[in-house]
């Protein structure tokens, strides 16, 4: 992927064979901050029913009465009412950007943009990147992405498969928060779930919105979750 520009005191600039692993992540976890301040933000342009609405939708709802194993789950709910929209609505991301006064090409524009773009993506750990994080393959578009994540880099087991929402602010990409551990039987379920998915062709399905649906409606299902943590950075970049 090509590297968002950016200002000349910028080390992420440099190719990144001459970047350091210290100078990687502390860039990373400074656009990771940022990154989760938007992502709070945004909740208040969702509406309750909304958010309701989509939690019944993953199983997570029975009519106005929130039930879940965690509050974690609630986050695939918040995922698809952030990211995605019937084609008549707006997204909240988009609704967020446009009330949002941020200062053209700073961070906080930089990463809110690339938020905007984010996708939805099913990779696989190829290897470590030469120097933090990792390369993984988008399975459905058939391309490889420099992902920096220290969660992942430190527990992602090789052959393992995922489902999640990338964004790219710089040269690497970042998840945008949930994460599923796949295997190709669960899509499998997924599609069978979602019947109106059959009529997607490959490449049209990794970017319809009820094909993210599916795949965490079937995860929670199926108590898959339940073995999930999530890891926040550690203080001092190695």
């Amino acid at each position: 992927m090509a590297a968002v520009a950016l200002r000349e005191d910028n080390a992420i600039e440099r190719p990144a064979a001459l970047l350091s692993r210290a100078e990687v992540l502390t860039r990373y976890r400074n656009l990771r901050e940022i990154s989760r301040q938007h992502h709070s933000a945004v909740l208040d342009f969702l509406s309750k029913d909304t958010i309701i609405s989509q939690a019944r939708r993953l199983g997570l709802a029975q009519g106005k009465t929130l039930v879940l194993d965690s509050m974690d789950d609630l986050n695939f709910a918040f995922d698809l009412a952030i990211h995605t929209a019937p084609k008549d609505r707006t997204r909240a991301i988009d609704r967020y950007a446009s009330a949002a006064r941020l200062a053209p090409e700073s961070d906080e524009s930089l990463t809110l943009e690339a938020m905007r773009r984010a996708r939805f993506s099913i990779i696989s750990f190829v290897r470590r990147h030469a120097v933090a994080g990792l390369i993984v393959k988008d399975l459905f578009r058939g391309i490889e992405v420099w992902l920096v994540d220290e969660g992942l880099e430190s527990s992602l087991p090789d052959g393992a498969a995922l489902a999640t929402r990338l964004f790219t602010p710089e040269g690497f990409a970042m998840t945008a928060g949930v994460l599923v551990p796949l295997d190709f039987e669960l899509i499998e379920y997924a599609i069978a779930d979602t019947p109106q998915l059959l009529r997607n062709r490959r490449e049209e399905l990794i970017d319809n919105r009820r094909f993210a649906e599916a795949i965490y409606r079937v995860a929670l299902a199926s108590g898959l979750m339940e073995q999930v943590s999530y890891q926040d950075a550690i203080s001092e970049a190695g």
